[in-house]
């Protein structure tokens, strides 16, 4: 029976990941795969290949790095069917996208597990949260929220009108209250209750004000000092697409923090869906979990083997 759940499950989070890069398939990884249908392999393939890549907002770092690889292996392995450079190709942007034990981050190895979510406003980072906090009960583990993006009052309503469709409790000052105290009161509150995952919600518009950016700091070194002895995660928000810009936000937070993955909101609604890759590539996170619509349940663990046969797959 539990196999079975099991299944259903993995189908759900397949079914999933293939929605939410539909666009990007067939504006671009479809014409990808076309392209080696019957193909000669030389240098007017490798050139539109890289085009489509690069258009597909993988980035030229990136694309270059996965072409020199899959050229390589083709010269030494002695390669002409094309169809077997298509498959080395997807084989090294699965290498790229994997890190070891990248699953487990996001695991609560040690109550509580603390995560702290930065991204600027605009991502998509609250709705981001509530659909951790839905996966997060549907593995029956209990949940406190922090709203301790206190520079925007409707950022804190917003928490708490997530928290009460969700039925968990959200620890929160007044609009602009300090960002550390609620960070401090937060986690009091989940070792006095025994809460096994704390998520605390931070201010969004960091990447351009200084002080803004030392605030978060001091917020994580609050919590560090606080969660000692739990396990604490940085969770980077960024927006599907807004493409090679968002990265530059990226950079930003991970100057100032150290982040442990990336939760991409909205994959669905873009067309360009090579940027998980020059995520992985350019900022060295793990894309942890990706959205994949609107709804609460629209939310995927990142798989790199499922992303990269969805980006392929045929329709």
């Amino acid at each position: 029976m539990l196999g079975k759940k099991i299944g259903f499950l993995r189908r759900r989070q397949r079914e999933k990941t293939t929605h939410a890069v539909a666009k990007t398939r067939k504006a671009w990884f479809g014409r990808v795969a076309s392209l080696f249908q019957g193909a000669r392999l030389d240098d007017d393939l490798w050139d539109q290949l890289e085009e489509l890549l690069i258009s597909a907002d993988m980035g030229v770092g990136p694309t270059q790095s996965i072409l020199d690889h899959v050229k390589q292996r083709v010269r030494e392995e002695n390669v002409t069917q094309s169809e077997h450079a298509l498959d080395l190709l997807k084989q090294q942007m699965v290498d790229l996208l994997s890190v070891d034990n990248a699953a487990q981050h996001m695991a609560v190895d040690l109550a509580p597990l603390v995560l702290l979510v930065a991204g600027v406003n605009g991502a998509g980072k609250t709705t981001s949260i509530a659909k951790l906090v839905q996966l997060y009960k549907q593995e029956g583990r209990s949940v406190l929220l922090g709203a301790a993006d206190t520079f925007r009052a409707a950022g804190i309503e917003q928490l708490q009108v997530w928290g009460r469709q969700l039925e968990v409790d959200v620890v929160a000052h007044g609009p602009g209250a300090d960002p550390g105290a609620v960070a401090f009161d937060t986690l009091e509150a989940a070792k006095a209750r025994g809460v096994e995952v704390v998520i605390i919600d931070t201010a969004g518009r960091l990447h351009t004000k200084t002080n803004l950016m030392e605030e978060l700091k001091k917020v994580h070194r609050i919590v560090s000092r606080q969660g000692a002895e739990t396990t604490h995660r940085v969770l980077l928000v960024l927006d599907a697409t807004t493409g090679q810009n968002g990265l530059f936000q990226a950079r930003a937070f991970t100057d100032a923090l150290h982040c442990d993955g990336v939760f991409l909101a909205k994959l669905d609604g873009t067309a360009k869906g090579g940027i998980v890759v020059a995520i992985a590539d350019e900022l060295k996170l793990p894309v942890l979990y990706v959205g994949t619509g609107e709804q609460l349940e629209d939310v995927a663990v990142f798989d790199p083997k499922e992303f990269v046969d969805a980006l392929f797959r045929a329709t």
